[in-house]
């Protein structure tokens, strides 16, 4: 799951600070971190509906619809 640097926020550095630990746990608590960080991303912004949209989905709301889904007159 690379994204080659191109993260927006950029992602923090992650450093290991403690004693020497082996290949393997080094490996295995940079996994959990990415894994951590890639689950913890806040959802994109909420994008604002244009007036015209607005105006649209109202009027395919409150419009009376006048053939039932299979076509029949109501």
């Amino acid at each position: 799951m690379a994204s080659n640097g191109k993260r927006l926020p950029p992602r923090p550095r992650i450093e290991l600070i403690r004693g020497a630990p082996t290949e393997e746990e080094s490996a295995a608590i940079a996994a959990a971190l990415e894994q951590f960080l890639a689950e913890t991303v806040p959802g994109p912004a909420a994008r604002e509906i244009s007036r015209w949209q607005q105006a649209a989905l109202r009027e395919g709301v409150l419009r009376e619809p006048s053939l039932s889904p299979w076509g029949a007159r109501r």
